[in-house]
């Protein structure tokens, strides 16, 4: 079987590399750069949230809805996105936790407790937590442990897709519980409204 080369990514003439070819082109960044692109599969994770329309969300005072796969639903008012990486220790959920963590941090919600949504209270937040976690590493991650991060609100759903990343940290250190190399890196998306 041949293998041919492949590249991700179009070639600005700014990028281009002249030692690595993609057809007639150059590919632009040697990293982008790989064998058998079969092998590189790109995987589509749908999340339900509803689209509204202008009048619908007029009606519904403004917002987005996120329709979860329980019953029950949540206007949305906006998403906080975050990674979180374990570098040493090979422990998944300090990663997700991390990632939570990077998510939330530096936002402040005084709406909630301001009353700035008219007939809307603080305790009426409500979260829907999704996070990209390797495969290979899912069933080892403490769901619980994660939920904790979260000071406030009602977490109405959780949900564990493929994603993030396992790749080398370079340097194992056993000395901080490392029993390889690998790094574990997390994504987290979380959704706020009520």
């Amino acid at each position: 079987m041949e293998m041919t080369s492949n590249c991700l990514f179009p070639n600005p003439p700014f990028l281009a590399s002249t030692d690595q070819k993609f057809g007639n082109r150059p590919c632009p960044n040697p990293l982008l750069h790989f064998q058998n692109r079969s092998s590189f599969q790109s995987h589509r994770i749908s999340f339900p949230i509803r689209a509204v329309t202008a009048m619908e969300a007029e009606q519904s005072g403004g917002t987005a809805s996120i329709e979860s796969g329980s019953a029950q639903s949540m206007k949305l008012l906006f998403v906080e996105m975050g990674v979180g990486y374990d570098q040493h220790g090979q422990d998944v959920t300090a990663a997700a936790m991390r990632a939570c963590r990077d998510a939330i941090s530096s936002n402040s919600i005084p709406a909630f407790r301001r009353g700035s949504i008219p007939g809307v209270t603080f305790d009426q937040m409500k979260l829907q937590i999704k996070l990209g976690v390797p495969r290979p590493l899912q069933h080892s991650l403490d769901i619980e442990r994660v939920k904790s991060v979260f000071p406030y609100g009602k977490i109405i759903n959780f949900e564990v897709v493929d994603g993030g990343l396992i790749c080398s940290s370079g340097v194992q250190v056993e000395e901080m519980g490392d029993k390889n190399d690998d790094c574990y890196i997390v994504n987290a998306a979380v959704y706020v409204g009520y």
